[in-house]
């Protein structure tokens, strides 16, 4: 597997090593230790989450404050999406930075979110199906978002706003200023 370090602190893309013959294909999906090799991070998930969704669905910017923030591994298994991650940590050389990118079914690249990013994501496909693998349990009374069309922030998402559909509670999700930033 290729390790890329994104601009952002902390965050890496991960693109596998795909082996294609007449049977069809075969690639690592995860390497702990290679990782850990790589980029010195020791990525350990305990909670493994998969979702689907229609063009146009936006979910995000989500996080967990401490003590349950968590760590992502994160790829479309179906489909093509923009992958955003924001850096909240307070004390980052990176904080108040997004990132944009895009994961495919084709590419089978991963995106590693470290604690401390909001992360969301928008289907471009007709389609998309994303797995997530977890470092931290999900724990709703820690959980906190920024709203996808922050001002300050000015995410470029790359379907236009009238495409955007966004679940009640990603609708009600407040500025960046505004967000718990406990790490």
């Amino acid at each position: 597997m290729k390790i890329e370090a994104l601009p952002l602190s902390g965050a890496f893309q991960i693109s596998p090593k795909i082996h294609i013959d007449n049977r069809g294909y075969f690639f690592e999906w995860f390497n702990q230790e290679g990782f850990k090799k790589e980029t010195g991070v020791s990525f350990q998930p305990v909670q493994f989450n998969a979702s689907k969704s229609t063009k146009g669905v936006l979910r995000g910017m989500h996080f967990q404050v401490a003590p349950h923030a968590q760590a992502k591994l994160v790829t479309a298994t179906k489909g093509e999406i923009q992958d955003v991650i924001i850096d909240v940590r307070k004390d980052s050389p990176t904080f108040g930075q997004h990132y944009s990118m895009i994961l495919s079914e084709s590419k089978k690249n991963q995106l590693y979110v470290p604690k401390g990013f909001a992360h969301g994501f928008l289907v471009l496909s007709e389609e998309a199906e994303i797995f997530y693998a977890i470092d931290n349990f999900y724990a709703p009374q820690y959980e906190d978002g920024i709203c996808h069309d922050d001002q300050e922030l000015k995410i470029d998402w790359l379907l236009d706003k009238n495409e955007i559909i966004l679940s009640d509670r990603d609708k009600k999700y407040g500025a960046f200023k505004s967000a718990i930033l406990e790490f």
